[in-house]
């Protein structure tokens, strides 16, 4: 059975930073490429980073600079590193294993002062 569970998720002031983590089971975790969603409130949810098995990674423009996605196989978890927070990042945050359907509940941040 596959899971994905997420945290690291908060309340963070702008200019602040968040770590967040996603545990996976059930999968071979290193074999494949995993990424972090979010979804604003009335927005559709967007994708912000990737990671290949190989560790490549790609992130939308609108992070790119201020967060960084990485991965310890031997911990099966996949982390976002978040940077330099402003309020249009206050989202739900999910974690994806791509080309799936396998997703994590999602764990909120609020950048908020």
């Amino acid at each position: 059975q596959v899971q994905l569970v997420e945290s690291g998720g908060g309340l963070v002031q702008p200019g602040g930073s968040l770590r967040l983590s996603c545990v996976a089971s059930g999968i071979i975790f290193s074999a494949f490429e995993m990424a972090w969603y979010r979804q604003a409130p009335g927005k559709q949810r967007e994708l912000v980073a990737t990671i290949t098995s190989g560790g490549s990674t790609n992130f939308a423009d609108s992070v790119k600079g201020r967060f960084t996605i990485s991965r310890d196989n031997g911990r099966n978890t996949l982390y976002l590193q978040m940077n330099s927070l402003n309020a249009e990042d206050t989202a739900v945050y999910y974690c994806n294993i791509q080309h799936t359907t396998y997703w994590g509940r999602g764990t909120q941040v609020t950048v908020s002062s």
